[in-house]
């Protein structure tokens, strides 16, 4: 084995006329240029990688805007993006503010109710009420005669088209929305009676309360469109014995009244009908009598004529009709004539001649 310098051994191996230190920097050379291509692939496909990821889509319910280093590109409907695929700059040189124009949106109020949670409503553990409200965790509402309830609701709503003013006026729209809403609740009850509120119209109520919230939402131009409200109200729970005794006692008198009012619509109809029918059967007797007097009338007049001709032979036959009249089933009929100086003799047969019998034909059995 041999036992040179390795310094030796390599200047041996070098091209002539190149040092060692020439060779190093070749190789150095090397190794950056290949750093520097597999770099500039890398930065290509990371630009590449940036350029798509600029892409997004629109989904058929919403509408986009793109925000340019926080100014909107575009000027009114040409800054609104309708659905399918668009691109923009990546952030942070563009953002892309999607605003749901058909999707519903919703909001609930708790202003007014009680200190609960959706776990122990759902559950059914919900602590006893305390012997009175605390005004720092229950909520309430005052109606217009100065009662106390409890009232909650949801409200769902769309936003207009194309939706600048909901997106870009405020700094959180939704939050606005309820607020607007608890106004609402509690502007409305303060015009209803507490029993309007929870038995006898409950509808006006909750229709109050619509009309208040689009009120505010067209004052602060919230571009908004109301579609429902859901309202639920209920006396203080420290008071619900009190409040489910009057409202018995309330159906008890609605029941009642309205017996009354059926017996009275009943009574009168039927009155009513036998006032008509009693009517109706004068009427007709009226009619009648009147008729059968008309025809009378009539008949007295058309023998008036044939009376003044001969008032003798007229008066003779009407007796003659008359007669035939009376004794139409009598069996024996006798007309006598006047006598001398108007004077008439009548004869009447008292023991007329009994007919005889007819024989009648015995049986064959009895012949015998």
């Amino acid at each position: 084995m041999s036992n040179d310098n390795p310094d030796r051994l390599a200047a041996t191996a070098l091209p002539p006329g190149q040092s060692p230190e020439d060779a190093g920097s070749q190789a150095l050379a090397d190794a950056l240029k290949s750093s520097f291509a597999i770099i500039r692939w890398v930065m290509y496909v990371l630009l590449a990688v940036f350029l798509f990821s600029g892409f997004f889509t629109v989904k058929p319910q919403e509408k986009a805007v793109v925000l340019r280093f926080g100014k909107l590109v575009g000027q009114g409907d040409k800054a609104l993006l309708g659905p399918g695929p668009h691109w923009a700059f990546p952030a942070p040189i563009d953002e892309v503010k999607r605003i749901p124009i058909a999707e519903a949106q919703s909001v609930n109020s708790t202003i007014g109710w009680y200190a609960t949670s959706p776990a122990e409503e759902a559950s059914g553990n919900e602590a006893p009420p305390m012997p009175s409200l605390n005004p720092i965790r229950d909520g309430y509402v005052i109606t217009g005669d100065e009662n106390i309830i409890h009232v909650r609701g949801t409200v769902l709503y769309r936003i207009n088209e194309p939706g600048l003013h909901y997106v870009f006026d405020f700094v959180n729209s939704s939050n606005l929305v309820q607020n607007a809403f608890d106004n609402a609740l509690l502007f409305a009850a303060a015009g209803f009676k507490v029993d309007d509120i929870l038995t006898r119209d409950f509808a006006g109520f909750r229709d109050r309360v619509r009309a208040r919230l689009e009120q505010l939402a067209n004052q602060y131009h919230l571009g908004i469109t109301i579609d429902q409200i859901n309202l639920r109200a209920i006396p203080p729970r420290q008071l619900a014995k009190a409040f489910a005794s009057v409202l018995e006692a309330d159906v008890r008198r609605s029941k009642v009244l309205n017996e009354a009012r059926s017996y009275e619509n009943t009574t009168l109809s039927h009155a009513a009908a036998e006032a008509a029918a009693r009517k109706n059967a004068g009427e007709t007797e009226r009619n009648a009598l009147v008729t059968s007097l008309r025809a009378e009338a009539d008949n007295f007049t058309a023998l008036l004529a044939q009376y003044e001709a001969n008032p003798q032979l007229f008066m003779q036959q009407r007796q003659i009709e008359v007669l035939q009249r009376v004794v139409t089933n009598s069996q024996y009929r006798f007309l006598m004539p006047r006598g001398h100086g108007g004077q008439r003799e009548v004869r009447l047969q008292l023991n007329p001649e009994l007919q005889a019998p007819t024989p009648t034909e015995l049986p064959v059995e009895d012949k015998h």
